[in-house]
């Protein structure tokens, strides 16, 4: 039978809630394999298992519970290795790697940051900022409409000022909130977001956070952000490298 695992962390960490049931279905039950000072959290891997939702939201779940007495470093969702005796070797071989994120990681949470642009009011602010782009657009209007030429060049100077804008507000976010927090982990690229960062923070020192992401709502009202967590911290656990028989116990990503 494989073994699918949550997350990985110390041996002294409390014992899990009993009956704690994992992905599978019906769900498979939850335990614990423990190395040295190591330990995985663990369950039978069912077979077939995809993304689906049930299973997604169960291996978060197990997360959420195991993470709030102390830290866990959470696995990717479908983490599978081809037994127990695999698990703990990886813990072994990996023991100094995990026992370090473990320690640095402790007593803090992770909260993903998104950002867009409202359309409309960057549109509004873009035209107030750019003195050639307003020039353009009443040439265009008293000449009533302008040529095709105009018009697409009008056109290409409003796309070239909102992604210059684009970049700009990505880095005011950044700035903005990066002081607030202990590390910071920009996530890949994407057409819909304009920034999508990820903060580790103290879960003591969350409220902060959050009062600074509010600020920026306030000083950028063009901007939609939106904000996930506290999260366990998936965006700050180095995978290290890869496993016995090619077995890799990698980091959640955390990404939606």
């Amino acid at each position: 039978m494989s073994t699918y695992v949550y997350g990985i962390t110390a041996s002294s960490h409390p014992a899990l809630p009993e009956g704690m049931g994992g992905v599978g279905d019906p769900p498979r039950p939850v335990r614990v394999l423990k190395e040295g000072e190591l330990a995985a959290v663990v369950s039978d891997a069912p077979e077939g298992l995809r993304p689906k939702r049930r299973d997604l939201l169960a291996h978060q779940n197990v997360l959420s519970e195991a993470g709030a007495a102390r830290c866990v470093l959470p696995m990717r969702f479908g983490s599978v290795a081809p037994d127990d005796g695999t698990v703990t070797g990886v813990l072994a071989e990996r023991a100094d790697h995990y026992k370090e994120r473990l320690r640095t990681l402790d007593g803090k949470v992770e909260y993903n940051v998104k950002a867009v642009h409202n359309e409309e009011a960057v549109l509004h602010r873009v035209m107030s900022e750019n003195p050639e782009i307003r020039a353009m657009t009443e040439a265009n209007r008293q000449a009533g409409g302008g040529s095709y030429e105009q018009r697409l060049q009008l056109g290409e100077m409003v796309v070239a000022a909102v992604k210059a804008r684009e970049a700009e507000d990505a880095t005011e976010v950044q700035s903005a909130l990066e002081p607030v927090a202990e590390a910071v982990s920009v996530g890949p690229e994407s057409t819909g977001w304009l920034a999508n960062v990820s903060f580790l923070v103290e879960r003591d020192s969350a409220e902060t956070f959050l009062a600074a992401a509010e600020q920026v709502r306030k000083v950028h009202p063009h901007l939609d952000l939106r904000i996930n967590g506290p999260l366990p911290p998936y965006s700050f656990v180095e995978p290290g490298p890869s496993g016995p028989a090619g077995t890799t116990l990698g980091a959640d990503t955390g990404e939606e």
